[in-house]
């Protein structure tokens, strides 16, 4: 039985992110994944002005005359979120959690793919593989992924990025837009996200809060990380430990994005304290212009 509270915030998601889609970027969704494969369509006869670079060899050899082959634009795309939901999201300073705010950014580019007639799959990891739904089509599967990220209850534990990307690579097969969330306190995943953005299309998105970047003055804090159990007490009117937590912290992000940049990933930075649809609109207008 699904608790009222959870139905609620079900619906009141499916409310905003149908909204937020319509409003911000049905069409740019479609314009940024849309057409990004090819298929092969039929084999014809070569006319003067086609690129002789696609001419088919072995008909030509076969007829003696020159064949080209022909390729359309693949219109259904497969979408893959692949969200980390290890008890580290379980911390947000602003209006919502880590966690929450990645539930809901992957709600609104489900439904954007639904209204697309694209397949949405879904895997939950924290230090294992917790869940893993195939993609299919329809707003009744886009509503069951909804479900099952707010639903998930986050064990205390790690996080294992390389174990993730390791089973989607032997899942999905069929070339895909891949979608990695997280908070990416783990660094050590570069050679199989490397390998798995030479089949797919991976798009890493990372979720932060306000408060680990930097900390605002507050006096004595009791510190517990979430995976570890492990609890330090620091002192936040210390402007000297404030100047080294937002100095680590930034060098944590940069050393990230360089990372990706150097594997030609591309990164949505999202964070609990603004609103994350201007984000995705500046990142659909990137590449746009790109492709």
């Amino acid at each position: 039985m699904i608790p009222k509270e959870l139905i609620k915030k079900i619906k009141q998601i499916q409310i905003f992110t149908s909204r937020a889609v319509d409003a911000s970027f049905a069409g740019q969704y479609e314009s940024v994944f849309k057409g990004r494969g090819m298929q092969f369509d039929e084999v014809r006869e070569y006319t003067p002005g086609d690129d002789i670079r696609s001419i088919d060899w072995n008909v030509t050899a076969r007829t003696g005359k020159a064949y080209i082959k022909r390729f359309v634009e693949e219109r259904e795309m497969t979408v893959m979120f692949a969200v980390d939901l290890s008890a580290s999201g379980e911390f947000g300073t602003v209006d919502k959690m880590k966690n929450e705010l990645a539930a809901e950014f992957c709600a609104v580019l489900a439904f954007a793919a639904a209204k697309n007639n694209d397949k949405v799959g879904l895997l939950i990891f924290t230090d294992k593989v917790e869940l893993y739904i195939p993609p299919k089509k329809g707003i009744s599967h886009m509503l069951r992924l909804i479900r099952e990220l707010l639903y998930f209850k986050m064990p205390k534990g790690n996080t294992d990025i390389p174990q993730a990307l390791d089973y989607l690579a032997r899942v999905v097969r069929k070339k895909a837009t891949v979608f990695l969330v997280s908070d990416f306190l783990e660094t050590d995943f570069k050679k199989p996200l490397s390998l798995l953005n030479k089949r797919h299309d991976v798009i890493a998105v990372s979720v932060r809060d306000k408060a680990e970047i930097a900390l605002p003055s507050v006096g004595l804090i009791e510190f517990t990380d979430a995976e570890t159990g492990e609890t330090i007490i620091v002192d936040t009117s210390s402007r000297r430990f404030r100047k080294q937590f937002a100095s680590r912290s930034s060098q944590r992000f940069d050393e990230l994005t360089n990372m990706l940049r150097s594997i030609n990933i591309d990164c949505i930075n999202i964070s609990t304290d603004r609103a994350y649809i201007q984000d995705l609109v500046r990142f659909f207008h990137m590449r746009h212009k790109r492709y």
